[in-house]
């Protein structure tokens, strides 16, 4: 994806236009899910079978919880809390396992598709929450395969940016005592003992994927990888 000046992430900060940025954010997100339904579709069963960098999920239990976003509604979530007896994760692993036993793999690249052109999220969630989760989850389902998948630079940095800071999604506790320095842009978070590379794998660190490891530097990756 080419996002001009106007629209680009790289300008997308708090000081910004709001308006702007969520532009640029929902566009980003809808090109993500047209770029990682082509990527799946071709795939065969063993592919979809395969276990994803999620512990709990294979290839096509991802595609079946990132075809949720779009699809959720205050009353469904309230519901699955209920039945997860409130534990997010237990709900998000219910939600994807009805999902998933519910559609082929074709029809969940097909709903995959069809997200991208809804602007919906998950109640209580920010603009760039579904654009995190599918540029995370797109290397949770390419890594474990063995196939090349890039998303666009800008977005993967100000998905890192994001998760890195996000407390919900535990970026600061897996990073905390280390200096985050981004091998591409020259971005750098927290003060302590270096973690350097390229942006993806940083953010996959920041998300808890210890297979980001493998591709990290510094005098700092022992304790990360602990904290992980």
């Amino acid at each position: 994806m080419s996002l001009g000046q106007s629209d680009s992430l790289t300008v997308v900060t708090p000081e910004t236009d709001p308006a702007l940025a969520r532009h640029a954010i929902e566009a980003a997100v809808s090109a993500e899910r047209r770029t990682l339904a082509a990527f799946v579709a071709d795939l065969d069963d063993a592919q979809w079978s395969t276990q994803s960098l999620c512990e709990a999920w294979t290839v096509r239990d991802v595609i079946a919880h990132l075809g949720l976003t779009t699809r959720l509604s205050i009353p469904k979530v309230l519901v699955a809390a209920v039945r997860a007896r409130g534990s997010f994760d237990r709900m998000e692993i219910d939600l994807t396992a009805r999902r998933a036993a519910s559609y082929s793999n074709a029809e969940l690249v097909a709903q995959l598709r069809e997200s991208a052109a809804s602007q919906r999220r998950t109640p209580g969630s920010t603009p760039m929450d579904p654009l995190m989760d599918i540029v995370i989850h797109s290397q949770d389902v390419a890594r474990p395969l063995g196939l090349p998948y890039t998303s666009p630079p800008e977005v993967v940095a100000a998905s890192l940016a994001y998760v890195a800071r996000n407390k919900f999604m535990g970026g600061p506790r897996r990073l905390a005592g280390v200096r985050a320095v981004s091998t591409d842009t020259g971005w750098s978070l927290g003060e302590g003992q270096t973690v350097e590379g390229h942006d993806i794998d940083l953010l996959l660190a920041a998300a808890g994927r210890q297979a980001a490891l493998d591709d990290l530097s510094g005098p700092g990756l022992e304790r990360l990888a602990a904290q992980l």
